[in-house]
């Protein structure tokens, strides 16, 4: 049987900021926010309710469509996989981060959620970010998702 591996991400959690789109030199949309989680358990020796929140950075390619609807506090679901890169910090010190990159993110909740006119205010609110398509061998250098 050959060897398999599996990078797959499911998140359902809230927006913490706005989401954040600039473009590639190619213009190529790149969309980034971040993603807060939470966990809840009891504690068997105090007996007591805990929480955490933990918080990813998800990178959304040619998502500028759905970027406007992705504001502070709104629930999504997204779906990808990780990716782990490293940079130089201000210092020359190596800083290593780990994104999802993104291949589908759902808006959640009711139409009128996070919305100040009501639920009528966008007369067609898009659900989901469209599947990136693969990127051509001669640009795979800067345009490729998957070369990041």
């Amino acid at each position: 049987m050959a060897s398999r591996s599996v990078n797959k991400v499911i998140l359902v959690g809230h927006l913490g900021r706005d989401a954040e789109t600039s473009y590639t030199a190619s213009q190529i949309a790149v969309t980034k926010f971040s993603v807060a989680t939470n966990r809840r358990w009891k504690d068997q020796q105090s007996g007591e309710w805990k929480e955490e929140t933990d918080w990813s950075r998800v990178v959304l390619w040619r998502g500028e469509n759905l970027a406007p609807y992705l504001t502070k506090g709104k629930q999504v679901y997204v779906e990808g996989r990780l990716q782990t890169r490293s940079y130089d910090d201000k210092d020359g010190k190596k800083v290593w981060a780990t994104d999802v990159i993104a291949d589908d993110v759902i808006l959640l909740g009711g139409r009128g959620e996070g919305v100040s006119g009501g639920p009528d205010e966008y007369s067609q609110e898009p659900r989901s970010a469209p599947r990136p398509r693969p990127a051509a061998a001669s640009s795979a250098t800067e345009t490729s998702p998957s070369s990041r």
